[in-house]
């Protein structure tokens, strides 16, 4: 049997401290990368933590894109799930150039009765950057 969905964990580092304690560039990232993955945005909701922070999440007919920042260490904490057709490579391309990440590390997992880990980094952008491995999706 094949995987029910696909599973991206997704987390940026080095990134602009001042567009993640930045709800509305936060949530507009958000909703570009929604688009920019093909996916149908159902509703969204973010909220700003004092003295710092943004989580927030986009609900997608094909299940949900969400985020967790931490600007005061450079660093966001993304999560996509989807049980459709969409190109979450596109949508976190988006979120890594909204929020000048110099490095990115994802994990992905299948979900449901196949379940299959795979991780994979990306360098700092000095360094020589690997091509991505193709990431499966649902028929």
């Amino acid at each position: 049997m094949t995987a029910l969905g696909h599973h991206l964990l997704a987390e940026f580092t080095g990134c602009d401290a001042a567009s993640l304690a930045d709800l509305d560039q936060v949530t507009s990232a958000m909703l570009r990368a929604a688009e920019a993955s093909g996916a149908t945005i159902i509703t969204h909701s973010f909220h700003h933590f004092s003295p710092h922070g943004v989580s927030g999440a986009v609900i997608i007919a094909e299940s949900h894109l969400a985020i967790h920042t931490w600007p005061e260490h450079g660093f966001a904490a993304v999560d996509f799930f989807s049980c459709g057709a969409v190109d979450m490579d596109r949508g976190l391309a988006v979120l890594r150039q909204a929020f000048s990440a110099a490095a990115e590390t994802r994990l992905a997992l299948e979900r449901g009765p196949l379940r299959t880990i795979t991780t994979w980094a990306r360098p700092p952008a000095a360094a020589a950057a690997p091509s991505w491995p193709a990431h499966r999706r649902s028929p």
